[in-house]
Protein backbone atom coordinates (compact mmCIF):
# COMPACT_ATOMS: atom_id res chain seq x y z
CA UNK A 1 0.00 0.00 0.00
CA UNK A 2 2.86 2.39 0.76
CA UNK A 3 5.01 1.12 -2.19
CA UNK A 4 1.81 2.02 -4.47
CA UNK A 5 1.57 5.25 -2.67
CA UNK A 6 5.29 6.18 -3.46
CA UNK A 7 5.28 5.04 -6.98
CA UNK A 8 1.95 7.02 -7.71
CA UNK A 9 3.54 10.42 -5.57
CA UNK A 10 6.98 9.96 -7.49
CA UNK A 11 4.99 10.12 -11.34
CA UNK A 12 3.62 12.98 -10.25
CA UNK A 13 6.64 14.32 -8.93
CA UNK A 14 8.52 13.53 -12.34
CA UNK A 15 6.36 15.63 -13.99
CA UNK A 16 6.32 18.68 -11.80
CA UNK A 17 10.41 18.50 -11.59
CA UNK A 18 9.99 18.42 -15.73
CA UNK A 19 9.58 22.45 -14.94
CA UNK A 20 12.41 22.99 -13.00
CA UNK A 21 11.87 26.83 -12.70
CA UNK A 22 8.03 26.49 -12.23
CA UNK A 23 8.89 23.91 -9.60
CA UNK A 24 10.93 26.40 -7.44
CA UNK A 25 8.62 28.98 -7.73
CA UNK A 26 5.84 27.41 -6.63
CA UNK A 27 7.47 25.86 -3.62
CA UNK A 28 9.18 29.57 -2.34
CA UNK A 29 5.35 30.89 -3.17
CA UNK A 30 4.34 28.24 -0.80
CA UNK A 31 7.10 29.22 2.05
CA UNK A 32 6.42 32.79 1.90
CA UNK A 33 2.39 32.31 1.55
CA UNK A 34 2.64 30.13 4.40
CA UNK A 35 4.83 32.52 6.58
CA UNK A 36 1.67 34.85 6.18
CA UNK A 37 0.16 32.79 9.23
CA UNK A 38 3.01 34.18 11.15
CA UNK A 39 3.65 37.16 10.46
CA UNK A 40 -0.39 37.40 11.85
CA UNK A 41 0.63 36.16 15.02
CA UNK A 42 3.93 38.68 15.49
CA UNK A 43 1.39 41.52 14.74
CA UNK A 44 -0.82 40.58 17.58
CA UNK A 45 2.13 40.09 19.36
CA UNK A 46 3.61 43.58 18.59
CA UNK A 47 0.41 45.21 20.58
CA UNK A 48 0.84 43.02 23.81
CA UNK A 49 3.00 40.45 25.27
CA UNK A 50 0.27 37.72 26.29
CA UNK A 51 -2.47 36.06 24.36
CA UNK A 52 -5.10 34.44 26.47
CA UNK A 53 -1.93 33.70 29.26
CA UNK A 54 0.42 32.20 26.15
CA UNK A 55 3.52 34.19 25.25
CA UNK A 56 4.38 35.00 21.73
CA UNK A 57 7.23 31.89 21.92
CA UNK A 58 4.36 29.10 23.07
CA UNK A 59 1.64 30.52 20.62
CA UNK A 60 4.46 29.89 18.31
CA UNK A 61 5.24 26.44 19.37
CA UNK A 62 1.94 25.24 18.84
CA UNK A 63 0.88 26.53 15.56
CA UNK A 64 4.09 25.00 14.68
CA UNK A 65 3.12 21.76 15.97
CA UNK A 66 0.41 21.82 14.60
CA UNK A 67 1.22 23.35 11.21
CA UNK A 68 3.73 20.84 10.26
CA UNK A 69 1.10 17.89 10.95
CA UNK A 70 -1.47 19.84 8.65
CA UNK A 71 1.23 20.63 6.29
CA UNK A 72 2.08 17.28 5.56
CA UNK A 73 -1.10 16.39 5.13
CA UNK A 74 -1.98 19.33 3.01
CA UNK A 75 0.79 17.70 0.56
CA UNK A 76 0.31 14.08 1.18
CA UNK A 77 -3.32 13.27 1.21
CA UNK A 78 -5.55 16.68 1.01
CA UNK A 79 -6.22 15.90 -2.71
CA UNK A 80 -9.12 13.76 -1.74
CA UNK A 81 -10.99 16.80 -1.60
CA UNK A 82 -11.34 16.16 -5.80
CA UNK A 83 -13.54 13.73 -5.34
CA UNK A 84 -16.20 15.28 -6.39
CA UNK A 85 -14.76 16.24 -9.60
CA UNK A 86 -14.08 12.44 -10.17
CA UNK A 87 -17.63 11.69 -9.23
CA UNK A 88 -19.19 13.85 -11.70
CA UNK A 89 -17.00 13.39 -14.90
CA UNK A 90 -17.25 9.29 -14.32
CA UNK A 91 -13.20 8.99 -13.81
CA UNK A 92 -14.07 7.07 -10.48
CA UNK A 93 -15.47 4.38 -13.02
CA UNK A 94 -11.83 3.81 -13.62
CA UNK A 95 -10.41 3.98 -10.60
CA UNK A 96 -13.05 1.53 -9.14
CA UNK A 97 -11.51 -1.32 -11.74
CA UNK A 98 -7.80 -0.96 -11.11
CA UNK A 99 -6.13 -3.17 -8.92
CA UNK A 100 -5.21 -0.13 -6.23
CA UNK A 101 -7.06 1.35 -3.18
CA UNK A 102 -9.23 4.15 -4.50
CA UNK A 103 -8.35 6.14 -1.22
CA UNK A 104 -4.72 5.78 -2.65
CA UNK A 105 -5.62 6.82 -6.37
CA UNK A 106 -7.41 9.76 -5.05
CA UNK A 107 -5.18 11.44 -2.73
CA UNK A 108 -1.92 10.77 -4.99
CA UNK A 109 -4.16 12.23 -7.84
CA UNK A 110 -2.17 15.37 -9.00
CA UNK A 111 0.32 15.10 -6.45
CA UNK A 112 1.43 18.29 -5.58
CA UNK A 113 5.65 18.16 -3.98
CA UNK A 114 5.44 21.77 -4.20
CA UNK A 115 3.74 22.08 -1.24
CA UNK A 116 6.92 21.00 0.51
CA UNK A 117 7.57 24.87 1.00
CA UNK A 118 5.22 24.77 3.55
CA UNK A 119 5.91 22.39 5.22
CA UNK A 120 9.41 23.37 5.56
CA UNK A 121 8.22 26.96 7.20
CA UNK A 122 6.18 24.86 9.78
CA UNK A 123 9.55 23.01 10.74
CA UNK A 124 11.17 26.06 11.24
CA UNK A 125 8.66 27.77 13.04
CA UNK A 126 8.45 24.73 15.49
CA UNK A 127 12.63 24.22 15.81
CA UNK A 128 12.51 27.72 16.68
CA UNK A 129 10.06 27.79 19.02
CA UNK A 130 11.23 24.92 21.05
CA UNK A 131 14.70 26.22 20.94
CA UNK A 132 13.23 30.01 22.42
CA UNK A 133 11.34 27.79 25.20
CA UNK A 134 14.14 25.69 26.56
CA UNK A 135 11.48 23.15 26.79
CA UNK A 136 12.70 19.72 29.19
CA UNK A 137 13.50 17.20 27.32
CA UNK A 138 11.50 14.79 29.53
CA UNK A 139 8.51 16.65 28.03
CA UNK A 140 9.91 16.78 24.34
CA UNK A 141 9.43 13.30 23.47
CA UNK A 142 5.42 14.30 23.46
CA UNK A 143 6.42 16.29 19.87
CA UNK A 144 6.65 13.80 17.72
CA UNK A 145 3.61 12.26 19.01
CA UNK A 146 1.51 14.98 18.68
CA UNK A 147 2.81 15.48 15.01
CA UNK A 148 2.12 12.13 14.04
CA UNK A 149 -1.47 11.82 15.51
CA UNK A 150 -1.95 15.89 14.02
CA UNK A 151 -1.28 14.02 10.79
CA UNK A 152 -3.37 11.13 11.15
CA UNK A 153 -6.60 13.09 12.56
CA UNK A 154 -6.12 16.03 9.87
CA UNK A 155 -5.94 13.03 7.14
CA UNK A 156 -8.95 11.41 8.76
CA UNK A 157 -10.87 14.83 8.38
CA UNK A 158 -10.01 14.82 4.90
CA UNK A 159 -11.36 11.38 4.24
CA UNK A 160 -14.65 11.82 6.01
CA UNK A 161 -14.99 15.23 4.19
CA UNK A 162 -14.21 13.15 0.71
CA UNK A 163 -16.86 10.43 1.56
CA UNK A 164 -19.66 12.83 2.44
CA UNK A 165 -18.66 14.32 -1.40
CA UNK A 166 -20.44 11.09 -2.23
CA UNK A 167 -23.46 11.92 -1.01
CA UNK A 168 -23.63 15.86 -2.14
CA UNK A 169 -21.79 15.34 -5.09
CA UNK A 170 -20.97 19.39 -5.52
CA UNK A 171 -20.39 21.29 -2.26
CA UNK A 172 -16.21 21.28 -1.97
CA UNK A 173 -17.15 24.18 0.25
CA UNK A 174 -18.04 21.61 2.92
CA UNK A 175 -14.58 19.70 2.57
CA UNK A 176 -12.41 22.56 2.89
CA UNK A 177 -14.88 23.74 6.08
CA UNK A 178 -13.69 20.37 7.81
CA UNK A 179 -9.99 20.27 6.23
CA UNK A 180 -8.87 23.96 6.36
CA UNK A 181 -11.02 25.19 8.82
CA UNK A 182 -9.87 22.96 11.07
CA UNK A 183 -6.39 23.91 10.48
CA UNK A 184 -6.54 27.36 10.80
CA UNK A 185 -8.28 26.95 14.04
CA UNK A 186 -5.80 24.62 15.57
CA UNK A 187 -2.93 27.65 14.80
CA UNK A 188 -3.89 29.67 18.14
CA UNK A 189 -4.48 28.65 22.08
CA UNK A 190 -7.84 26.88 22.60
CA UNK A 191 -8.13 29.73 25.50
CA UNK A 192 -9.21 32.20 23.27
CA UNK A 193 -12.52 30.52 22.18
CA UNK A 194 -15.32 29.81 24.16
CA UNK A 195 -16.13 27.06 26.45
CA UNK A 196 -18.47 25.01 24.57
CA UNK A 197 -16.59 25.54 21.25
CA UNK A 198 -13.68 23.84 23.11
CA UNK A 199 -15.78 20.95 24.08
CA UNK A 200 -17.18 20.85 21.10
CA UNK A 201 -13.57 20.32 19.37
CA UNK A 202 -12.64 17.84 22.36
CA UNK A 203 -15.02 15.60 22.84
CA UNK A 204 -16.99 15.51 18.93
CA UNK A 205 -14.01 16.46 16.91
CA UNK A 206 -10.94 15.78 18.42
CA UNK A 207 -8.88 18.54 17.74
CA UNK A 208 -8.06 19.41 20.63
CA UNK A 209 -5.69 16.52 20.55
CA UNK A 210 -3.49 17.94 17.45
CA UNK A 211 -2.00 20.64 19.97
CA UNK A 212 -3.70 21.55 22.49
CA UNK A 213 -3.94 19.02 25.05
CA UNK A 214 -0.51 17.55 24.94
CA UNK A 215 1.15 20.83 23.92
CA UNK A 216 -0.13 21.84 27.23
CA UNK A 217 1.64 19.08 28.56
CA UNK A 218 4.69 19.84 26.86
CA UNK A 219 4.69 23.79 27.88
CA UNK A 220 4.56 22.65 31.44
CA UNK A 221 1.05 24.95 31.85
CA UNK A 222 -2.15 24.01 33.67
CA UNK A 223 -5.66 23.79 31.48
CA UNK A 224 -7.74 27.18 31.92
CA UNK A 225 -11.15 25.07 31.19
CA UNK A 226 -9.92 22.70 33.50
CA UNK A 227 -10.03 18.98 31.86
CA UNK A 228 -8.46 15.91 33.58
CA UNK A 229 -4.65 16.05 33.33
CA UNK A 230 -4.81 12.16 32.01
CA UNK A 231 -6.11 14.16 28.64
CA UNK A 232 -2.90 15.61 27.43
CA UNK A 233 -1.53 11.62 26.47
CA UNK A 234 -4.75 10.45 24.93
CA UNK A 235 -3.85 11.71 21.33
CA UNK A 236 -2.76 8.37 20.14
CA UNK A 237 -6.53 7.01 21.35
CA UNK A 238 -8.41 10.24 19.71
CA UNK A 239 -6.61 9.62 16.36
CA UNK A 240 -7.33 6.06 15.90
CA UNK A 241 -10.95 6.22 16.51
CA UNK A 242 -11.64 9.32 14.29
CA UNK A 243 -8.96 7.05 11.63
CA UNK A 244 -11.38 4.25 11.87
CA UNK A 245 -14.48 6.53 12.02
CA UNK A 246 -12.92 8.08 8.55
CA UNK A 247 -12.28 4.63 6.58
CA UNK A 248 -15.79 3.50 7.50
CA UNK A 249 -17.26 6.62 6.12
CA UNK A 250 -15.20 6.23 2.95
CA UNK A 251 -16.48 2.15 2.38
CA UNK A 252 -19.95 3.62 2.84
CA UNK A 253 -19.80 6.44 0.68
CA UNK A 254 -18.40 4.27 -2.37
CA UNK A 255 -21.01 1.38 -1.78
CA UNK A 256 -23.43 4.60 -2.44
CA UNK A 257 -21.80 5.53 -5.37
CA UNK A 258 -23.36 5.10 -8.24
CA UNK A 259 -21.47 4.74 -11.51
CA UNK A 260 -22.21 7.27 -14.25
CA UNK A 261 -22.39 4.16 -17.08
CA UNK A 262 -19.35 5.69 -18.76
Amino acid sequence: MVRTYVLLAWTWTRAAAAYPVSFAIMTVLGFLVAGLDVAAILVIFSNTTTLAGFTRDQVLFLYGTSNVAFALCDMLVSNLDRISLHVKSGTFDTMLIRPVSTWIQTATDRFLITRIGRVLQALLVLGYAVTALDLPWSRLWMVPVMIGCGFVIFSALWTLAGALQFVLTDAPEVSSAFTYGSGQLTQYPFAIYGREVVRGVTYVLPLAFVNWQPGLYVLGLPDPFGTPEFMRFLGPVAALVLALLAGLAWRQGIRRYRSTGS
